[in-house]
């Protein structure tokens, strides 16, 4: 096969094949249209905005990015910053917004803000003193909200008067954005939320000034000065965030809640049903509190702890429509939708999202298979399956119009349906078909996929290479073909390909996500030994004398971890982006997990890897962005400096103005060859 056509090519070029897939669907009240974005073509990295006609079936291009920019895309480090903690990749059009009858959708363009109206698809440009962010409509289509410069305005859409509500007082504050923790760990990208009526705006003020500055230069060019970025690191002092009130009309109150025993703010929401919700976290993470806004002052509507940690579900909490608080909670050994106090599912559903909230509740779920993920609808009576296909499902929804999406085994990338009409994605084809065996295997019920070379011939050893992230929040073994893209890609160079997700993964309940508490290092390992043993004893052609592992973030933790401590079961491996002391990773992630680092220093040693350098007798690569702002080249530099003090031979491949992401074609393409070859030298 010609390299043009090669399947790491492929994959690096069409961004994993992510482009020319539809994505960001969102539904007219009425049902009547679903908007969404897709590149024009596989290959074509600008995103355009989409309108599908439910009735007809038919599909057209409102908006096409191309028209509006005649000079390359010109982002500002926020808005790379922001894209970097919700890993955008594409350009164009990444996100947009809508009044509540869908009659306008606003959207950023190379820091340049724009209004559609949606009907006929006339686009014009607002002008704005700076490069925009997160511009929002509110709900009656009036006004549209936008942050420049950290400071949050809002412009009238008759008028043209444009009006800051919220300026920064301090050279670290920010009005409407969400702070690093927020962004990078509790999934909140956002910073401000307009009331219904359109009048008011419940705005987070960050102030950075208490967290630690980290400097990340480019050593590849040592006359441009290293960026500065606030990095609330484990132990370390956290971005002090507030919420305030504030009118269109110039008026400004501050919420008040105890922001010392609750220092995060989770979510926040304004819907039509009821008072503003705002939900916030003590630092630990063991007590969560719902509070309801009104005016300046809070009432709590729900208080709850648990001994461990309690999660943050996506899309709660909300109030239903006659003013019921829905949240997901563990109750009974499962992720419980409860709605007013009660529990709408049992124990044997895990939710895992709140896609929506209406007379009954819509949620994603895993029943008793966790590689699968199946849309639901739930009332008081129960809940109903609504997708049949086993696989992974995803939903939106407005009126009666139901948009869903369905990854399974037996096709590539997702299929889009609304009704019984297809949304097409544009998505390149890939060059190879996996061929997946899914497993339950071990004392514990471990999923694990099992892929060996496409023209492998029974009876023929082969070297074993583990392929897993195996950390919380992730899942790598799923009912989705496109997920063993590459691993079929390593397989074919002539491995076993070994997928395992072990405890503290996601979607088999709230005892199992906690088996991890302080004890990354151990639960997390022993899975991986402990799976490859049950699968090896079932499949002869496993050659336990030549076993690898390879990772990236916790995955890259993982790999060297094994090499480190398991020298006896691990013959090689390759830690891409590892984090390697805990200490040097974020607050809200890493206190979850493994607490703070004063009152647990103890916990922070076992699960680190430096002082394990002297043990290292197999061979390692590490490799490393060093433009990453997430896990920080520190971590290899210093695994890399306690290796070279304990004479202890490994590799280094640092990746010059690359960041967690390794969005670059060459780089991501080139990746994959380098670690193949380290891999085959390391196990002949």
């Amino acid at each position: 096969m010609g390299n043009e056509t090669s399947f790491p090519r492929q994959q690096a070029r069409t961004q994993r094949f992510t482009l020319g897939a539809p994505r960001n669907f969102t539904v007219a009240p009425d049902g009547s249209h679903v908007y969404f974005l897709r590149t024009a073509a596989a290959t074509s990295r600008a995103n355009g905005l989409w309108v599908f006609d439910t009735a007809t079936g038919t599909e057209r291009l409102l908006v096409d990015p191309n028209d509006l920019l005649t000079d390359p895309e010109d982002l500002s480090p926020e808005e790379r910053a922001r894209r970097e903690r919700s890993r955008e990749q594409a350009a164009g059009i990444v996100a947009y917004a809508t009044d509540a009858d869908f009659r306008q959708a606003v959207f950023a363009l190379s820091g340049r803000l724009f209004v559609v109206e949606l009907a006929g698809g006339a686009v014009r440009e607002l002008p704005v003193p700076g490069s925009v962010l997160d511009p929002r409509l509110d709900p009656t289509g009036r006004r549209v909200g936008y942050v420049v410069g950290g400071a949050l305005h809002v412009v009238d859409l008759e008028s043209g008067e444009d009006r800051v509500l919220a300026s920064p007082d301090g050279p670290d504050v920010t009005w409407g954005l969400a702070e690093f923790v927020a962004a990078e760990e509790m999934g909140r990208y956002r910073g401000y939320w307009f009331s219904p009526d359109g009048e008011h705006v419940l705005a987070a003020r960050v102030d950075n000034a208490p967290v630690l500055r980290w400097h990340i230069a480019d050593p590849a060019n040592p006359a441009t000065p290293a960026a500065e970025i606030a990095y609330p690191a484990a132990g370390t002092p956290n971005a002090e965030v507030s919420v305030h009130v504030l009118g269109v009309d110039g008026t400004s109150v501050e919420v008040e809640w105890d922001r010392e025993a609750f220092p995060y703010l989770n979510t926040a929401s304004w819907s039509s049903h009821g008072r503003p919700l705002l939900q916030v976290q003590s630092r630990d993470q063991r007590h969560v509190r719902v509070l309801a806004v009104d005016g300046g002052a809070v009432e709590v509507v729900a208080d709850d702890t648990d001994p461990v940690w309690l999660e943050i579900v996506p899309g709660a909490p909300a109030w239903t429509p006659d003013g019921k608080l829905v949240q997901v909670l563990p109750r009974d050994g499962a992720n419980t939708l409860v709605v007013g106090g009660e529990s709408w599912t049992g124990p044997d559903l895990q939710v895992r999202s709140v896609v929506e909230v209406g007379e009954d509740v819509l949620v994603t779920a895993s029943a008793d298979d966790p590689t699968q993920v199946h849309v639901y609808r739930v009332t008081a009576e129960g809940a109903e399956r609504l997708t049949t296909e086993p696989g992974v499902h995803a939903a939106a929804r407005g009126g009666d119009t139901l948009v869903l999406s369905w990854s399974g085994l037996d096709h590539f990338g997702a299929k889009v349906r609304v009704g019984d009409h297809e949304i097409p994605s544009h998505a390149e084809t890939p060059v190879l078909t996996p061929e997946v065996r899914l497993l339950t295997v071990g004392e514990r019920n471990l999923r694990a996929a099992l892929l060996f070379p496409r023209d492998h011939v029974k009876g023929t050893k082969l070297p074993v290479l583990l392929d897993p992230y195996g950390g919380p929040h992730a899942q790598r073994v799923l009912y989705a073909r496109n997920a063993y893209l590459a691993s079929q890609w390593l397989a074919d160079q002539g491995f076993a390909v070994l997928v395992v997700d072990g405890r503290g993964t996601p979607g088999r309940g709230p005892e199992w996500e906690r088996s991890i508490a302080f004890d990354f290092a151990g639960a997390t390992l022993e899975d991986q030994v402990d799976a490859l043993h049950a699968v090896a004893a079932q499949e002869e052609d496993l050659d336990l004398s030549r076993v690898a592992i390879r990772g990236w973030s916790y995955g890259g933790y993982l790999s060297a971890l094994a090499v480190l401590r398991r020298p006896d079961v691990f013959h090689a491996g390759i830690a891409g982006a590892p984090v390697t002391d805990w200490r040097l990773y974020d607050t809200h992630y890493t206190e979850r997990y493994l607490g703070h680092p004063d009152e647990k220093p103890e916990v922070y040693d076992t699960n680190s890897l430096i002082e394990d350098a002297p043990k290292l007798e197999r061979p390692l690569m590490i490799v490393h962005g060093l433009a990453d702002d997430n896990v920080v080249a520190a971590h290899t530099l210093r695994l890399s400096s306690a290796l070279l003090a304990a004479g202890r031979p490994h590799t280094v491949l640092p990746l010059s103005g690359v960041t967690h992401m390794t969005p670059q074609e060459q780089v991501a393409e080139n990746l994959l060859l380098l670690q193949v070859d380290f891999l085959k030298k390391s196990l002949a």
